[in-house]
C-alpha cells in the first residue's frame, strides 16, 4: 500500500506540473533520436536547428521552437532533475500559462540578444565570420529564468541566498572569460526577476522554517 501511495503522490506532482513533463518527455524522445544517428550527421542536424544567426536569418520562429527540443550534450537524465526541482515547482505556482511565459520570454529574448551581441562582433571583425553557423540549441536560458523566477516563492530572508547563490552561478563566468552563451544566461536570470507581475497573487512564499518546525513536530 505504501509503494501504491507513494505512486499515486508521484502521479499527482506530474499532473500538476504537465508542461514541464511533456517538455520533458519530447526531449527524452529527441535525444534518444540523436543517439542513434551517425556522429557524422549528428551536428549538421543539431545546427540546422539552432539559434545560430545563419538559421535566425532564415526563419527566426522555426529556430526558436526547434532549438528548445534538444539537448546537445546527449544527457537526459540531468535534465529530468533539473526539470523536477526547477520546473516542477515553478509551473505548479505559477500556472502553466505563467509557468510558459517565463519559460518564452527568457529563451527568446536571451536568445535573440546573445546573437545580436554576436552578429555586432563579428561586423566590428571580434568574432569569426564562421560564428553564424555556431552550433546552439538547448533549454539552459528558459531553465535559467525560471530558476530566478521562483526566488519570488521563498520567503524573505531565504530568498535572498537563494538570489545571492543564483547569481553566482550565472555571474561568476562573466568575470572570467564571458562567452555569449554566458551573457544569455545572465541576462535570462534577469528576465526571470522581471517577471514579477506575473508571481502576484500566487499564493503565500515558502519559508523553510516553517517547514522545518513541522517536521521536527
Amino acid at each position: 500500500m505504501r509503494i501504491v501511495g507513494g505512486l499515486s503522490r508521484v502521479w499527482a506532482y506530474v499532473r500538476g506540473a504537465p508542461g514541464t513533463y511533456v517538455w520533458l518527455g519530447v526531449l527524452f524522445v529527441t535525444t534518444v533520436a540523436l543517439h542513434h544517428m551517425p556522429p557524422e550527421f549528428e551536428e549538421h542536424f543539431l545546427r540546422r536547428r539552432s539559434t545560430n544567426l545563419h538559421e535566425l536569418s532564415r526563419d527566426p520562429v522555426r529556430a526558436l521552437v526547434a532549438s528548445a527540443m534538444w539537448i546537445e550534450s546527449g544527457h537526459w537524465v540531468p535534465y529530468a532533475f533539473l526539470y523536477t526541482v526547477f520546473h516542477a515547482p515553478a509551473e505548479r505556482w505559477l500556472g502553466t500559462a505563467r509557468w510558459l511565459a517565463v519559460c518564452a520570454l527568457a529563451h527568446v529574448v536571451a536568445s535573440l540578444v546573445s546573437e545580436g551581441m554576436l552578429l555586432e562582433a563579428i561586423r566590428r571583425g571580434r568574432a569569426p565570420y564562421a560564428a553564424v553557423d555556431t552550433l546552439d540549441v538547448g533549454v539552459s536560458y528558459a531553465l535559467a529564468g525560471v530558476i530566478a523566477v521562483l526566488a519570488y516563492r521563498i520567503a524573505a530572508p531565504w530568498r535572498y541566498a537563494y538570489l545571492l547563490a543564483v547569481t553566482a552561478v550565472f555571474g561568476l563566468p562573466l568575470a572570467a572569460g564571458p562567452t555569449f552563451t554566458d551573457v544569455g544566461h545572465f541576462l535570462a536570470v534577469l528576465l526571470g526577476l522581471a517577471c514579477y507581475p506575473l508571481v502576484r497573487g500566487r499564493g503565500k512564499a515558502w519559508n523553510p522554517k516553517e517547514t522545518l518546525a513541522g517536521l521536527r513536530g
